[in-house]
C-alpha cells in the first residue's frame, strides 16, 4: 500500500485503476484518476504509508570537470569520461581506481617494451604476427576502458578526450591487423623493402601505455587535492565518554551520542562534539578548526566545538550539536561544495570545450586529406601518422580541469586556516574588491556586550528596571539582549513575566507587564511610545563618547530608565583593519547604533567612513548605493539584521561565531570570527585566480602549438614530424602538469 502523491489517496499498486506500462515506464492511477508515472517499482516512487525509517546518508559522487553529474556509485563522467570521485572524500583515501590503472600500465608497459623493441630493431621472419598478438592486449584490454568512456561521450552528443585516445589507438590498430591478414590490400606504395606493409603495432601500443601513464599520475595528483578535507575528518574523535543518569560512565562510538548527552572530557582528549561546558575549566586548543595558535580558556557556560583539543583540565560538558550539525560536519560539507562549484572564468573554456573535440576530429581528417594528396611517399602512412598523433595530442582534459581543479586546492586551504568559501564565485570576486563594509556588533568588537551603567528615572528602582529589561529581552537573541538578561541575574534581579513580546527591527522590543506596555529600544522607539529623551541628551552623549550603547526603557509611554552597554573592540580588529588598509581597500563601519557610539569605536580604527543609525532593511540600500558609484563591495557582519547586506554585497563575509542566517546568506564564512582571516582569504584568492590564468594559458597554448606540430605544419620548413608517441606523451603530461600548477597554492604563501 502507498500514499499517491497527487491527490493523498491510499493506492495499491498492484490493483492500481488503468495501470500500464509503455517503454519501460510504469503509469498508475489511483481511484480519482490522478496519473503518477514512475521509472520502476512504484513502491519506490510513491510515497510510503509508514514514515521511512532513517537511513545513513548514501555517498555521491560526481565529475571535477562537471559538477551536474552526480550518481550513488563509483563509475566515470558521460560527459567527459573522467572517473568520478566523492563528493565528500572519506577520511581514508579510496584508491582502488587508482590501482587498477596502475595495473593495467604495468601489464601494458611489460608487452609495449618488447614490441617496440621488435619493431624499431628486430625484424625477422614472422615479426609482425608477434607484434600483433604483444599489441593486442594492450589495445582491447588496456584501452578498454578508454574505448567505452570514448563512445559512451559519443553516443550523448558530448565527444571527449577519450573519443579521441580511442579513435587514433583504434586506426592505428585496425589499419595493422587488416595490414597482417590482408597484405594484398594495400599499394606497394605502402610495403617495405621485404614486401611486408608497414604496421603501426608499437605506435597503438605505446599511445595506450602512455596514456595509461598520464591517467596514473592524474589520479595520483588528484587525490592529494582532497587532502584538506581527508585531514578534516581525520580531527574527529571515534568515540565520547557518557555520564549515566546514575553516575557511571561508558566509552560509546560517536555516532551514539545524543543532544542533551553530558560527557567527560580528560586533559589530552579531543572533545567529541559540539557542545557547553557544564562542569570544570580547562584551556582548548582549537587551531585545527579556526588557525588561532593560541589555546582558548573555557569554563562553565561557555561553548566548545568538536574535534578541538582539551589541554590543561578536566571537562564536564552537555552534548549541543551531534552528528551533520556539528561545525566541523558543516565545515565539511562547505568545502565539498565550494569544491564542485563552477567559477566565472571557467565559462570561456566551457565554451571552447564544448566545439574543441569536434574541432579536432575535422583538424585531423584535414590533416590526412592533405598529406594523402600532397605528401611524399608513401602519402597514406604519411597522412595516417599524422591524423592519428593530430587525435593524440590534443587534450580537453587539461582545459576542462584548469579551474576546478584550482578551486579544490585553494578551498582546502582556507579551511585549513578557518576560511570557508561556500563557491568558486566567492574565491574569483574576493580579489577584486574595492571597499570593505564592516558591521560594528561581533564584527568589530567581541560581540559579547557587558551591561555597565544602570540609571532608573522617577519613582523606579534598580532592581525592578532591571528585572522588566531583563523579561523583555531574554527572548530576544539579539547579543544586547543578552547583556542586559546576564547583567540582570549578576545584580540579583529575577526577569519579570512579559506577554505580547513583539521585536521591532532596528529600534528594540514592546510588549505588556502586568498590564501596562513597556519598551526597550533606541531613541526612535522612544519617540514612537511618547517618551521623552531630550532632557538626558548631554548624559546620553557622554556615554557614548565613551562607546557605549544606551538603551532606554518606557513604561505606558513614560520614560523608566536608561541601560548603557560596552562591548569591547577585538584584540585582533586593529591589526586586521591596518593590514587591509594597506591592501588598498577602503573600509566602512554600517551600524545601526547611534553616530556618537559609532564615532567612538572608530577613533582608533583606520576606517575610511562611518554610516551610523541604519535599520536592517536599510543596510543592503547602503550597499547599493555604494555599488551604484562603482565600488565592488564586501560585507562582513555576523547577525541576523547584517543578513540582506551580506546577501546584496558583491562578497558576504560572515563571522563564524554569529547567527546561522547571516552565515547562510554569506559566501565566506569565518570560522573563528576575526578579520585577520579576510587578509589571508584575499592573498588566497589573488593566487587562485593567477594560477587559474595560469593554467587556462597553458592549456590554450599547449593546443595551440601541439596541434598544428602533429599535423605537419613544420615538415616543409625542417622536415620534422611528431611521432605519435610522443605526441601520447605530451598529451598525458599536460593534464598532469595542470594539476601540478594547482597543488603550488597549498604552499603558496599566504
Amino acid at each position: 500500500m502507498a500514499i499517491d502523491p497527487v491527490c493523498g489517496m491510499t493506492v495499491d499498486p498492484a490493483k492500481a485503476a488503468g495501470s500500464h506500462e509503455h517503454r519501460g515506464v510504469a503509469y498508475y492511477f489511483c481511484g480519482k484518476g490522478c496519473l503518477a508515472r514512475f521509472q520502476a517499482d512504484p513502491e519506490k516512487y510513491l510515497a510510503p504509508k509508514s514514515p521511512p525509517q532513517p537511513q545513513p546518508e548514501a555517498a555521491q559522487y560526481t565529475c571535477p570537470m562537471h559538477p551536474q553529474i552526480v550518481q550513488a556509485k563509483p563509475g566515470f563522467c558521460p560527459l567527459c569520461g573522467m572517473a568520478l570521485e566523492p563528493m565528500v572524500p572519506a577520511a581514508e583515501h579510496d584508491d582502488a581506481e587508482l590501482r587498477r590503472v596502475t595495473l593495467r600500465f604495468w601489464i601494458s608497459l611489460a608487452l609495449a617494451l618488447p614490441l617496440v623493441v621488435i619493431a624499431m630493431w628486430l625484424h625477422f621472419p614472422g615479426s609482425q604476427w608477434a607484434q600483433l598478438l604483444l599489441a593486442t592486449p594492450v589495445v582491447l584490454w588496456g584501452c578498454g576502458s578508454y574505448f567505452a568512456r570514448g563512445w559512451s561521450g559519443a553516443r550523448s552528443g558530448h565527444p571527449n578526450m577519450y573519443t579521441l585516445i580511442g579513435l587514433g589507438v583504434a586506426v592505428a590498430y585496425a589499419y595493422s591487423v587488416v595490414a597482417v591478414l590482408v597484405p594484398g590490400l594495400f599499394p606497394d606504395s605502402l610495403r617495405a623493402a621485404s614486401g611486408e606493409v608497414h604496421v603501426y603495432f608499437e605506435a597503438a601500443a605505446a599511445i595506450v601505455t602512455l596514456a595509461l601513464l598520464g591517467e596514473v599520475l592524474e589520479l595520483r595528483a588528484r587525490g592529494r587535492t582532497g587532502d584538506a578535507i581527508r585531514a578534516l575528518l581525520g580531527l574527529a574523535p571515534k568515540t565520547a565518554r557518557r555520564i549515566r543518569a546514575d553516575g557511571t560512565e561508558e566509552d560509546v562510538p560517536i555516532d551514539a551520542v545524543r543532544p542533551g548527552d553530558r560527557l567527560r572530557v580528560r586533559p589530552g582528549e579531543k572533545i567529541p562534539v559540539d557542545a557547553r561546558v557544564v562542569e570544570g575549566s580547562s584551556a582548548v586548543d582549537e587551531s585545527m578548526l579556526t588557525g588561532e595558535p593560541v589555546p582558548v580558556a573555557k569554563h562553565a557556560g561557555d561553548r566548545v566545538i568538536g574535534a578541538t583539543i582539551n589541554q590543561t583540565g578536566a571537562l564536564v560538558i552537555e552534548a549541543d550539536k551531534v552528528g551533520a550539525d556539528t561545525l566541523l560536519a558543516q565545515i565539511v560539507h562547505l568545502v565539498a561544495q565550494a569544491q564542485r562549484s563552477r567559477a566565472p572564468l571557467q565559462k570561456l573554456a566551457d565554451r571552447v570545450a564544448e566545439w574543441f573535440v569536434p574541432t579536432v576530429i575535422a583538424v585531423a581528417l584535414a590533416a590526412f586529406a592533405c598529406w594523402a594528396v600532397w605528401g611524399p611517399e608513401p602519402r597514406l602512412a604519411y597522412a595516417l601518422v599524422n591524423a592519428v598523433a593530430v587525435l593524440i595530442i590534443a587534450c580537453p582534459c587539461a582545459l576542462g580541469l584548469a579551474t576546478p581543479i584550482s578551486v579544490m586546492v585553494a578551498t582546502g586551504r582556507g579551511a585549513g586556516f578557518g576560511v570557508l568559501f561556500r563557491d568558486a564565485q566567492a574565491i574569483e570576486t574576493l580579489a577584486s574588491i574595492t571597499t570593505l563594509v564592516v558591521d560594528k556588533t561581533g564584527t568589530l568588537t567581541q560581540g559579547r556586550p557587558t551591561l555597565t551603567d544602570v540609571l532608573p528615572l522617577g519613582d523606579m528602582d534598580e532592581r525592578t528596571l532591571l528585572s522588566i529589561a531583563a523579561g523583555l529581552e531574554r527572548s530576544s537573541e539579539h547579543p544586547l539582549a543578552a547583556a542586559i538578561v546576564d547583567g540582570a541575574h549578576t545584580r540579583g534581579a529575577a526577569a519579570e513575566e512579559i506577554s505580547e513580546f513583539q521585536s521591532l527591527s532596528g529600534r528594540g522590543i514592546v510588549g505588556r507587564w502586568r498590564g501596562k506596555r513597556v519598551a526597550v529600544g533606541n531613541d526612535q522607539l522612544m519617540m514612537e511610545q511618547g517618551a521623552h529623551t531630550a532632557a538626558l541628551r548631554e548624559r546620553m552623549e557622554g556615554l557614548r563618547a565613551m562607546a557605549k550603547t544606551v538603551m532606554f526603557v518606557a513604561l505606558d509611554g513614560k520614560l523608566a530608565g536608561v541601560l548603557a552597554i560596552a562591548d569591547p573592540v577585538k584584540d585582533t580588529t586593529p591589526e586586521a583593519l591596518r593590514d587591509l588598509h594597506a591592501d588598498g581597500l577602503e573600509i566602512i563601519m554600517l551600524t545601526g547604533d547611534s553616530a556618537a557610539t559609532a564615532r567612538a569605536v572608530a577613533a582608533n580604527l583606520p576606517i575610511d567612513e562611518v554610516i551610523a543609525g541604519v535599520l536592517p532593511q536599510d543596510k543592503a540600500a547602503a550597499i547599493q548605493r555604494l555599488q551604484a558609484q562603482g565600488k565592488r563591495v564586501a560585507m562582513a557582519g555576523d547577525g541576523i539584521n547584517d543578513a540582506p547586506a551580506l546577501a546584496q554585497a558583491n562578497v558576504g563575509i560572515a563571522m563564524g561565531t554569529g547567527t546561522d542566517i547571516a552565515i547562510e546568506s554569506a559566501q565566506v564564512t569565518l570560522v573563528k570570527g576575526d578579520l585577520r582571516g579576510i587578509v589571508r582569504a584575499r592573498r588566497l584568492s589573488r593566487a587562485t585566480v593567477a594560477n587559474i590564468r595560469q593554467n587556462l594559458w597553458f592549456a590554450f597554448l599547449y593546443n595551440a602549438l601541439g596541434i598544428p606540430v602533429a599535423a605537419g605544419m613544420l615538415y616543409p620548413l625542417w622536415g620534422v614530424l611528431l611521432s605519435p608517441m610522443l605526441a601520447a606523451l605530451a598529451m598525458s603530461l599536460s593534464s598532469v602538469s595542470v594539476i601540478g600548477n594547482a597543488l603550488r597554492l597549498r604552499s603558496a604563501r599566504l
